[in-house]
């Protein structure tokens, strides 16, 4: 029985998550403004992340690569090419993967705690729909 009543509130949840929005403007306009707070917000951390993996990197290619004819510009033809094209793409995904999702719970909790969800719910606006708009 509890399987089915947490199974019913998920398919309630997701209800009114995808209902009609009220005020289509109002929506968009947050859309952007937490693309903002979230994206490129984000941009100084992975700067400092890419940074040190190419460092990582360039002194593990130079490393495995010990040899007198194989010069200093080859190594750094080769870390650049493979940092640009393969390993900065995973590693950004991963540090925004990590930060974005941090900072969502944290907001989301921190507003539970204080009971602005429940405020809400209260005042009968669609709680589900504004939070699950103002984060996508």
């Amino acid at each position: 029985m509890n399987l089915f009543y947490h199974f019913g509130e998920y398919l309630l949840l997701l209800k009114k998550t995808f209902t009609k929005p009220e005020h289509r403007k109002i929506y968009i306009k947050r859309i952007f403004q937490e693309a903002q707070a979230i994206g490129v917000e984000s941009l100084g951390i992975i700067a400092i992340v890419s940074v040190f993996v190419g460092a990582v990197t360039t002194i593990n290619t130079a490393y495995q690569l010990v040899a007198s004819w194989i010069s200093d510009t080859v190594i750094g033809s080769i870390v650049s090419d493979s940092t640009i094209l393969e390993l900065s793409p995973t590693i950004a995904t991963l540090v925004l993967a990590g930060k974005i999702g941090s900072n969502i719970a944290t907001e989301l909790g921190t507003m539970r705690i204080s009971e602005q969800i429940d405020a809400m719910e209260v005042m009968g606006v669609n709680s589900a729909g504004i939070l699950f708009c103002r984060r996508s």
